[in-house]
């Protein structure tokens, strides 16, 4: 084994270049903090330029902890490099650079908890009431069974908070739990992924990530490792993918699924028959809008590893043809294609035709390939592409952005050929119908729901319009189905508190919409008391007659199944007093939906990802008794 060494961070920081800053409009620390390294520091720290510079390239600046970088950067050896960045750009630069934020590393493990659960045996998660991975199925309808779920649609309206937990120093709170064996596994932006118990929120123990777990974790039993029975299975911001002991937090394995400096995992990992299903997604295309900026290499993916112990089974492109140099832009810098078909979301399993369908995002240049926003069908075995259905052709996210040969740079404004970026962001949804036939649903980020056909290689069934669509939503994070009809959650921020938000039913074999409903208007605090824009872009979650969708001002609602009217509501963006004595606040909810097993209602509060929302730290319980 190659021993690897890492510089010491003034070494490590001793090239940066710190060219002119150009504001950006970015709205989220993470994108912030990419602009920044693309347009002060990339120049000498970019693998390409790093060793003629002997600075260090953007991987080996991202092993160092937010503090260790905001401190050369503020007193130490940068200091004098890092002039005319404010203290907040700093911030955001360290933490993009280390993938965690400030002050997460002292305080955020099990050992500095005031509720440390009393030792017991390790319960099978196989058995009982349980939510696993990001769907709670296979085929990701969101869908609890009653007998999982524990709770009734007549109960509903009687859901107490039972108990709050404190995430400390998270900022944003974007990974769905997991529930097995009594005991809820959650993932942070901190790095910390906790083992809690689902009754009383007491820790049996953390386990710290390289970076920010984003995805929903997922739990498995593991073979051939005679100390370890079961694990759960995660990836972080960097790409890194993990299993670790579901009993003790102990790491068994840890692999990089992609090289590339800007890539990462948000989609849940998908266990089955021993093997462990990646999507991996990057957010290269913000950096494109860097005009010195090579723009694009990334294609997403889907990789198959074995899940005991991480040897690579396979790796399938969404975009098979290696990206290649096409234009330059008028300052000369080389323009690559194909690129993009980021997979967002966790893929499907099809165990009847044995494939895994992976839903894809738009194309970061032109020309985009045929598998961008698209459904991609593959061999569960080999990874091998067996159909494409592709939903939106030309979605170029930087067509416009990276100004072609003819404008003098980007100070200009350029063309107006920029896609939509209507990508999918939610997982599909397989289902079969009574008739036998099976259906495939999910929504788009054009607000248009889908459903497709897996026996004629994903042709369209339907379409039914849900929203207007947005580059944020449209329909976002994640559908839902009880067999009957399909649930989809509209956003539409962007279009005003009178137009922003909705829940639809729609028909599942016809495509007739059974119902819309609106969120009622609230008022927001603040002078003359506006009313608050309430998008629905959060995944949303059914049980027998109840379906659970949050808005992004942080109210979780419930509506009957029937007619859509709600029957429950709780406002979460506000403070909590908790169970393992962190202060904590709640925020906007996006991104992962709640989860029920076993009689509670668990979910996430504090989203505030791309700026969509309201940061906050805690995770909430909730029971009838």
């Amino acid at each position: 084994m190659r021993r690897i060494l890492i510089p010491s961070l003034h070494s490590t920081l001793l090239g940066l270049c710190l060219l002119p800053f150009l504001v950006t409009r970015a709205t989220a620390q993470g994108t912030r903090g990419i602009a920044l390294f693309e347009e002060r520091c990339a120049q000498c720290h970019r693998a390409s330029a790093a060793s003629d510079n002997r600075a260090p390239d953007r991987e080996v600046l991202r092993r160092h902890t937010p503090d260790d970088i905001l401190s050369i950067l503020t007193t130490g050896s940068m200091a004098a490099n890092a002039v005319g960045l404010t203290a907040d750009q700093k911030k955001d630069l360290a933490e993009y650079l280390s993938g965690r934020p400030l002050g997460s590393a002292a305080s955020g493990g099990a050992s500095a908890m005031s509720n440390p659960c009393a030792p017991a045996v390790f319960a099978d998660p196989m058995k009982g009431p349980s939510w696993n991975g990001w769907g709670v199925d296979a085929v990701n309808s969101r869908f609890q069974r009653a007998t999982s779920a524990g709770l009734t649609a007549d109960q509903v309206p009687k859901l107490k908070l039972k108990w709050a937990f404190g995430i400390p120093d998270a900022s944003s709170m974007y990974s769905q739990p997991a529930v097995a064996g009594g005991r809820i596994y959650i993932g942070s932006d901190t790095g910390f992924v906790y083992s809690l118990d689902a009754a009383s929120g007491c820790v049996y123990w953390s386990f710290r990530a390289q970076a920010g777990v984003r995805t929903a974790i997922s739990i498995g039993p593991v073979k051939g490792i005679r100390a370890v029975r079961d694990a759960v299975y995660f990836g972080d911001i960097k790409a890194n993918v993990y299993a670790v002991s579901a009993e003790s937090g102990e790491q068994i394995w840890m692999k990089k699924a992609d090289p590339h400096p800007l890539a990462r995992i948000t989609g849940a990992p998908v266990l089955n028959a021993g093997r462990l299903y990646v999507p991996v997604s990057s957010l290269e295309e913000i950096a494109g809008a860097n005009p010195a900026y090579e723009c694009c290499t990334f294609r997403g993916s889907i990789i198959a590893y074995d899940a005991a112990n991480g040897e690579l089974i396979w790796q399938s492109f969404m975009i098979p043809e290696e990206p290649k140099p096409t234009t330059k832009t008028s300052r000369g810098t080389q323009l690559m294609a194909p690129a993009g078909a980021p997979v967002w979301s966790a893929p499907t399993l099809d165990l009847e035709r044995s494939l895994i369908y992976a839903a894809t995002g738009d194309a970061y240049t032109a020309p985009a390939a045929e598998s961008t926003d698209a459904v991609v069908a593959l061999d569960l075995k080999t990874g091998r592409r067996v159909w494409v259905s592709q939903l939106l052709a030309d979605d170029v996210f930087l067509a416009g952005a990276n100004c072609a040969p003819g404008a003098k740079d980007r100070s200009e404004t350029c063309p107006p050929t920029r896609g939509p970026d209507f990508d999918f962001g939610s997982s599909p949804i397989l289902w079969k119908l009574p008739v036998g036939r099976s259906i495939i649903l999910i929504g788009q980020k054009s607000g248009v729901a889908w459903a497709l056909d897996p026996a004629k290689r994903g042709s369209v069934i339907w379409q039914q319009r849900v929203g207007k669509g947005t580059a944020l939503g449209g329909i976002e994070f994640g559908s839902a189905t009880d067999g009957r009809l399909a649930y989809f959650a509209n956003a539409d921020a962007r279009f005003g508190a009178d137009q922003a938000g909705g829940l639809a039913a729609i028909k599942i074999e016809s495509g007739e919409r059974r119902w819309f409903t609106r969120p009622p208007p609230v008022k927001c605090p603040g002078p003359g008391d506006p009313p608050c824009v309430q998008p629905q872009s959060a995944a949303i979650t059914v049980i027998p007659g109840v379906v659970f969708s949050a808005s992004g001002n942080g109210i979780m609602r419930a509506y009957a199944a029937s007619d859509g009217h709600i029957v429950w509501e709780y406002d979460t963006a506000r403070e909590f007093a908790t169970v393992n004595g962190v202060s904590a606040k709640g925020g906007g909810i996006s991104g992962p939906g709640p989860i029920v097993a076993g009689g509670m209602l668990f979910m996430n509060s504090g989203y505030a990802a791309l700026g969509n929302g309201t940061p906050g730290n805690v995770l909430l319980a909730f029971g009838v008794q």
